[in-house]
């Protein structure tokens, strides 16, 4: 029993990781079969709660991908909950000061590395115990969300806090944060200066660098950057644009084949 993701990372590999908005378990189950290195549940912005968060992770248990889950917000019942669910990291959001990283850390992290409270109710119970409280500690990712300006700031001290996996950043809230739109693929030279420093940061301390990306192209040179964690776009991203490439070319094919 171990994380197969945080191995690829300590490994220096680059990893892919996919996005589950759809709270939908059929959805899950075919995003696992397509390659990624991790799929990560989005209970934020996303429009899963627990019970469809339960249900992807069953879907996902068995699959060569290890799933991660985005909690709504810094706060230990959720992050607890899906942890207890499953989830093998979590990502949270609005993470902007060491204090705001030890909390997270806390609620990930069993006794005496943290607060977290045992009940592994489906992690560590399959008909018979298993040594989950043993090992969880050692292969949960805890990725706070560099977002804000304040984040960036405090970003040295953030991942100086006992627990913490590494940075992982939002560059939509962080450009909106910063009075410019709230877009993934970013080229604001300011920017891409705070992704250096964050990448610089972790680097140092033998941590772990995620982003959030759009294209394909862009997440590859995150990865030539030093991102080692590259999420490319949302399964509703992905089933839209395959969805209107295929209602334009048919269009297209169509219109030709009229005016034959």
């Amino acid at each position: 029993m171990s994380n197969p993701l945080l191995q690829k990372l300590k490994n220096g590999d680059v990893c892919l990781n996919g996005w589950l908005t759809i709270p939908d378990a059929f959805v899950a189950e075919v995003m696992a079969q397509t390659g990624w290195d991790s799929l990560t549940i989005d209970l934020q912005h996303g429009l899963h709660d627990y019970r469809s968060a339960v249900a992807a992770l069953q879907a996902l248990h068995g699959r060569p991908v290890t799933p991660l889950a985005r909690v709504p917000w810094n706060e230990p019942g959720i992050i607890g909950k899906v942890l207890d669910a499953g989830a093998w990291g979590i990502v949270c959001p609005m993470v902007n000061t060491a204090a705001d990283a030890k909390a997270l850390a806390d609620a990930c992290l069993y006794a005496p590395q943290g607060a977290r409270s045992n009940g592994p109710i489906r992690a560590g119970f399959y008909g018979t115990a298993s040594p989950y409280q043993t090992i969880a500690n050692a292969n949960i990712l805890v990725l706070p969300q560099i977002e804000t300006p304040e984040a960036v700031e405090n970003l040295e001290a953030i991942l100086d806090t006992p627990g913490i996996s590494g940075a992982y950043v939002g560059p939509s809230d962080l450009g909106l944060c910063m009075g410019l739109p709230p877009i993934l693929d970013r080229e604001e030279p300011q920017i891409l200066e705070i992704y250096e420093r964050i990448i610089a940061a972790t680097r140092k301390r033998g941590l772990i660098a995620g982003i959030q990306n759009n294209a394909p192209a862009y997440a590859a040179r995150m990865g030539r950057m030093g991102f080692q964690i590259l999420t490319i776009a949302t399964d509703v991203n992905l089933m839209g644009f395959a969805a209107h490439q295929a209602v334009k070319a048919g269009r297209e094919l169509t219109n030709e084949t009229a005016g034959a």
